[in-house]
C-alpha cells in the first residue's frame, strides 16, 4: 500500500458524518489536540484525534502546518490547535505545533 493511500484505519464515514454536530461543539476553534497520524497525502495528513473515535483531523501543508517542517510520518504522535471545521468533507481542520517519531520517523518540534 501507496503511503498516500486512504488511511484504512479510518473511522467509518457514516459514523463521522453523524458524530459530526459533537465534533464541532467539543472541539472549537482554539481548542489544544493530540493524536495520530493515520494518514498521508502530499497535501498534508490525517490525525485520529486522541479521545475522538469518530473524528477525522487534516493538517494541510500550506497553511495549517509549520512551512519549515516535513510531513509527519505514519504513526507519528503529533499536536496542534483546531483552526476550523470542513463542513463538506467533516475534517477537523489542525495547525500542528509539534510532533514525535512514528515508526519510521525522527522526533521533530517546533
Amino acid at each position: 500500500m501507496s503511503e498516500f493511500a486512504w488511511p484504512p484505519e479510518s473511522p467509518p464515514p457514516e459514523e463521522v458524518r453523524q458524530s459530526w454536530p459533537r465534533t464541532v461543539a467539543t472541539l472549537p476553534a482554539g481548542t489544544h489536540v493530540t493524536g495520530r497520524v493515520i494518514g498521508r497525502q502530499r497535501f498534508g495528513v490525517f490525525v485520529q484525534i486522541e479521545g475522538h473515535a469518530n473524528t477525522v483531523g487534516l493538517a494541510e501543508v500550506g497553511g495549517n502546518m509549520p512551512h519549515h517542517m516535513e510531513l509527519p510520518q505514519l504513526g507519528a504522535e503529533v499536536g496542534g490547535w483546531v483552526v476550523d471545521h470542513a463542513d463538506h468533507n467533516h475534517h477537523v481542520k489542525i495547525r500542528l505545533d509539534e510532533w514525535t517519531a512514528g515508526p519510521a520517523g525522527r522526533q521533530v518540534s517546533v
